[in-house]
């Protein structure tokens, strides 16, 4: 359902559970969760989120769990609850997070991609933001980073119609960053890109576009400067400049 691997500092988190077009059950949500924190703790220099799917990125959330919480409430918070938590524990990784969305993206899955860093999207991308087509709402954490990402009004289109939103407009839009062919290979290229660099620095600079009132910031960026990486690059640069 959720699998991950680390091949040369990247982190490969991938969602696998084809006959259901990657649908993400209460189950599953919570091994998103156990996975990213995993990778958090590990020496990931970037993570790729993709599907293992051709054609599907993730339908979102189970529909076919929905039957229960009709019935039961407290099933509804547990619900609630671990989608949250695991959406979350991928916005709170500490080094940049690359989704690679190669076809459909939709419902609680564009909220998993608002949470990464960089969205690339493929020529099978689609995204569509529909609970309302079904009466329901979108949690308030993840409507309000689309209107981040994308600005109230296009937020308030994709919410209240339901539209799709090709892999054109996409990046138009600001709702994904690269418009390539197939998302997968540039997302590994993008990656391998933030591996070789400082992985200190690149998490320092992902802490600081989270939360740049954040404090601690003017420190890291002096203490930088005396830091070993810095030397050894400097070093290998004013070398190569001679």
């Amino acid at each position: 359902m959720i699998a991950w691997q680390l091949h040369d500092h990247i982190a490969i988190l991938t969602l696998e559970r084809g006959g259901a077009r990657n649908a993400i059950p209460i189950a599953g949500w919570d091994a998103l969760a156990d996975a990213a924190r995993a990778i958090a703790a590990s020496d990931a220099r970037a993570v790729i989120l993709r599907s293992a799917m051709p054609g599907v990125f993730s339908a979102g959330a189970d529909l076919a769990e929905f039957r229960d919480l009709v019935e039961q409430p407290g099933l509804r918070i547990r619900f609630r609850e671990a989608m949250a938590a695991a959406i979350e524990a991928v916005a709170a990784l500490p080094m940049p997070v690359i989704a690679a969305v190669d076809g459909s993206c939709f419902g609680a899955a564009v909220a998993l991609t608002l949470a990464c860093d960089i969205v690339v999207a493929g020529d099978e991308a689609v995204f569509a933001t529909t609970p309302a087509k079904l009466g329901l709402t979108y949690p308030a954490t993840d409507v309000a980073r689309l209107a981040a990402r994308v600005g109230e009004g296009q937020a308030a289109l994709m919410l209240f119609t339901g539209a799709r939103i090709d892999a054109d407009e996409a990046p138009r839009i600001g709702l994904a960053h690269r418009r390539v062919a197939h998302a997968q290979p540039a997302a590994h290229e993008l990656a391998n890109a933030i591996a070789a660099n400082v992985p200190e620095a690149v998490r320092a600079l992902k802490a600081v576009l989270r939360d740049p009132a954040g404090a601690g910031h003017a420190r890291t960026f002096d203490d930088a400067f005396g830091s070993e990486p810095f030397r050894t690059r400097l070093d290998a640069f004013l070398e190569g400049k001679r």
